[in-house]
């Protein structure tokens, strides 16, 4: 008999390591795809599509897939009282947090934008203590001051910067991660009470909405006669992997691994845009890039993350 328990005790945890393994693999497999998103989105913007025709197009077509998920597997009903919180996380979540990003990103570097976006977990942290009055340690009042030096310094940086980087791209990026941070401690009581399909479902739905006055007529103006097949194949990237496959790998991986873990591999993301910015200068020669790495944009990438090092750090 205790043989037996054993046994099973290992086969438990051989289990568990796998899918912990999976779950890990998961998360890298997302942020991957994020990394390569902000190249590819600048690349067919704005000369092939606008960026809120891009918004229009993803939203559209993520939110089919997302209620095609929902109806054939997770079809639960939503309380009449969530559906204004449903609506402010659709306005945050999804419409105002993809037009700044997309806007963003037409106008800065790839670079830049990645860097800006690991503010988001000091963020949460700051709408999590004026949201859901949870306590700030001093390591992580540390981390928030550090990494808002190395945010602001990009920002301002981007009016002076040569390459693709802009004061108001930077600016918009900023933006962006403040109302997708807000959106991620809005919609944490959600979150608690259905599946997360069924939240991002009707998180899609109301965003799409919210942003059609906006995205519908960039669309409709749009020349699609001047795409061509590299337009099309950067366009599925972004609706296929970066909104829908994304989305699972993460939902996937928090079933196994915690919140802070989830949220520590957006640390990849400026690397995997380094790597990507410098093939495209320096080996396929595109000049517009070659300006996008310097010494002020190392320094604040290392105070991004050093910052949020400090406020994912357990105090003793």
């Amino acid at each position: 008999m205790n043989n037996r328990f054993i046994f099973e005790l290992i086969l438990s945890f051989q289990l568990l390591s796998k899918n912990t393994l999976k779950a890990h693999l998961a998360l890298l497999g997302a942020n991957l795809i994020y990394g390569i998103n902000y190249i590819v989105a600048k690349g067919i913007m704005p000369h092939k599509l606008g960026a809120s025709a891009f918004i229009f197009i993803r939203l559209v077509c993520a939110t089919t897939l997302f209620w095609f998920l929902k109806l054939i597997f997770f079809n639960e009903k939503i309380d009449k009282r969530d559906f204004p919180r449903l609506i402010l996380c659709g306005l945050l979540g999804a419409a105002t947090n993809q037009l700044l990003f997309f806007h963003g990103i037409n106008l800065t570097s790839p670079i830049d934008a990645s860097i800006i976006m690991t503010t988001v977990p000091g963020l949460v942290l700051i709408f999590s203590f004026l949201l859901l009055k949870e306590r700030i340690t001093n390591n992580k009042l540390l981390g928030i001051g550090i990494g808002s030096i190395g945010a602001i310094l990009l920002i301002v940086y981007g009016n002076n910067a040569g390459g693709t980087s802009s004061f108001l791209g930077n600016l918009s990026i900023f933006l962006n991660a403040l109302s997708y941070s807000s959106y991620l401690v809005i919609v944490k009581p959600l979150m608690k009470k259905y599946n997360a399909i069924t939240i991002i479902s009707w998180v899609f739905l109301f965003g799409f909405l919210l942003m059609l006055p906006f995205g519908l007529p960039d669309f409709l103006n749009t020349n699609f006669s001047a795409f061509d097949l590299d337009t099309y194949l950067s366009i599925g990237y972004v609706v296929i992997f970066t909104t829908f496959f994304a989305y699972l790998f993460n939902v996937f991986a928090l079933k196994y691994v915690s919140p802070s873990v989830n949220s520590s591999y957006i640390y990849l993301q400026p690397a995997i845009n380094f790597i990507l910015v410098s093939i495209y200068a320096f080996i396929l020669n595109q000049t517009q890039y070659q300006q996008d790495i310097d010494a002020i944009k190392v320094l604040s990438c290392l105070l991004v993350v050093l910052g949020v090092y400090l406020i994912s750090k357990h105090s003793k």
